[in-house]
């Protein structure tokens, strides 16, 4: 248990006030500690990776840790991971990852259920400030602006050794926390606005980094497994955010806001205890204790050997994710298309009230369980999508490595997408053509089940190519994805409600799924011609 704890903030918190002997210490920190007992703290000749370490078989990256050749200076010793080194999270016990993934799923769920919580206080919110609907939704577009921008700053100080994933997690969401409890008492819709920009901004940092810490703790076979998690808490959160309020509201319309500081404050008391995951990080404190207890300034990180200028740190931090989605056709495929998806389902908080409120005169309550079938369409997809991989795929990927010596091409991983992909369209144009008061509204909700369970498996696919095609720049390019479909979410908040006013839901949502059509294109052609692409990519390799 106390080992559990050593690399959380309330293990960290417990070593600065002086607990740390004999229940926290680390081995070098023992009496009688010697590093030649311990050989595999240190590196002082080139170790070659095990043939078994399937991942090292893409692609060395930035966050190997695996010994690396010595520094040209004879005095230093790199310290460094070795084979079944404890300390390194992908050789945590099972229950620990387990933990780990719980604790980031739940951060991601809070803050993206937080985004749509506000949607059933539109019309009170129009009564009491006098403001039109439009300028109403600023509630939800702004805050989807604030997690937009977050990522682009906040994720690339988790990759800074001395910083590691763990204090923009916590810090960052100490703050959403603080601009939570703001927001539930300031009565002024300015002040509103700006403070759920902040709120949205503040705990951005779980909705990029999430999926660098499950790739810091799993293997690129093994982390699939963990994607299936955070999606589903991406796509849940928005969904169950109505039902939370939709009831509530009717009493006060503040009670959403208060809904949130609770859970938010949930998740605060867990987030002390989430282990770090960035390995780099956690070589730097094993370096950092190995000099203090033996007196010996040799004792270096690979990355203190070469550390990079704070221009480089800017520039690949800001611009180099931005650079490579740009130019590179398939990643910048995968944020267009995976923007419009994400879009399309923020498209819904202007759209389902029209429908389901107007055309079936449902309450707002039941309103909110109709936002439900987003995650009932997300759980067949996720149930499907795990099926898949644990019964055919991942054991033919271990199989093919073992014949062949090399992992699968990058463009299986694309698979389930070539399916899912028609989800998006079809769901999309029984919704639209079935939304009518002559049809139950079971129909037109079957549709958006539909739409969920495909874009689900489109996500999936999307995220796993993306990030075994540019292992190097993977949370970066995590957060500039981020970026590009909060954006385009944003944009939709605040002009899809005209459209389907003016087009009518038939038409509108249709236009929607022509573009939806054209991603169907594009996933095909990523999946024949992607090894093409990533040939002539210079990003790659």
């Amino acid at each position: 248990m106390l080992d559990f704890i050593n690399e959380t903030p309330a293990g960290q918190f417990l070593r600065f006030l002086s607990f740390q002997r004999p229940w926290l210490a680390y081995p070098e920190e023992m009496p009688g500690f010697e590093p030649s007992r311990l050989p595999g703290f240190v590196s002082e000749t080139s170790s070659t990776p095990s043939e078994h370490d399937l991942e090292k078989t893409i692609l060395a990256t930035e966050k190997d840790v695996l010994p690396r050749s010595q520094s040209p200076d004879s005095e230093n010793k790199i310290v460094a991971f070795v084979e079944n080194d404890p300390a390194n999270p992908r050789n945590w016990p099972h229950a620990k990852k387990m933990w780990t993934l719980t604790v980031v799923n739940l951060y991601t769920f809070c803050v993206y259920c937080t985004a749509s919580i506000v949607t059933p206080t539109a019309e009170a919110m129009m009564e009491r400030y006098n403001v039109s609907l439009v300028v109403a939704s600023l509630g939800l577009s702004m805050y989807v602006v604030g997690y937009a921008v977050g990522p682009m700053f906040l994720s690339p100080i988790s990759e800074i050794p001395r910083v590691g994933r763990n204090p923009p997690y916590l810090y960052g969401f100490v703050a959403f926390f603080i601009v939570s409890v703001a927001l539930a008492f300031v009565d002024n819709f300015p002040a509103i606005i700006a403070l759920r920009w902040l709120q949205g901004l503040t705990g951005s940092p779980a909705l990029a980094s999430g999926a660098a810490s499950i790739e810091d703790i799993y293997d690129y076979l093994s982390a699939p497994y963990g994607y299936i998690c955070w999606v589903a808490a991406m796509y849940c959160g928005p969904a169950v955010g109505p039902l939370m309020a939709g009831y509530a509201v009717s009493d006060n319309w503040r009670w959403p806001l208060y809904e949130v500081v609770i859970m938010s404050g949930i998740i605060l008391c867990l987030l002390p205890f989430l282990p770090e995951t960035y390995p780099l990080a956690i070589l730097h404190r094993r370096a950092e204790r190995l000099r203090k207890v033996t007196g010996n300034n040799n004792y270096r990180t690979e990355k203190e050997l070469h550390p990079d200028s704070f221009s480089q740190v800017l520039f690949e931090a800001l611009i180099r994710p931005l650079e490579i989605t740009m130019k590179d056709p398939a990643v910048l495929y995968a944020a267009l298309y995976g923007g419009l998806v994400y879009a399309t389902y923020y498209s819904f908080f202007e759209a389902f009230p029209i429908v389901y409120l107007g055309t079936y005169r449902m309450s707002l309550g039941e309103l909110g369980l109709i936002f439900l079938s987003l995650m009932t369409g997300c759980i067949i997809g996720l149930t499907g999508y795990y099926v898949y991989l644990r019964s055919w795929f991942i054991p033919h990927a271990r199989k093919y490595h073992a014949e062949k010596g090399k992992p699968v091409e990058q463009e299986e991983w694309v698979r389930p997408g070539l399916i899912g992909t028609w989800g998006p369209l079809l769901g999309l144009l029984l919704f639209a053509w079935t939304a009518r008061a002559d049809v139950h509204w079971v129909v037109p909700t079957i549709g958006i089940n539909i739409w969920a369970a495909g874009s689900f498996a489109m996500f999936q696919s999307i995220i796993c190519y993306v990030a075994l095609a540019y292992p190097k720049y993977v949370a970066s390019l995590f957060a500039a994805n981020d970026f590009v479909r909060s954006m385009m979410a944003a944009a939709f908040v605040q002009f899809s409600h005209s459209m389907y006013v003016d087009l009518g839901i038939g038409k509108g949502v249709s236009l929607i799924a022509g573009l939806s059509g054209i991603g169907v294109v594009g996933m095909y052609v990523l999946y024949y011609y992607g090894a093409w692409l990533r040939a002539r990519s210079k990003f790659t390799g």
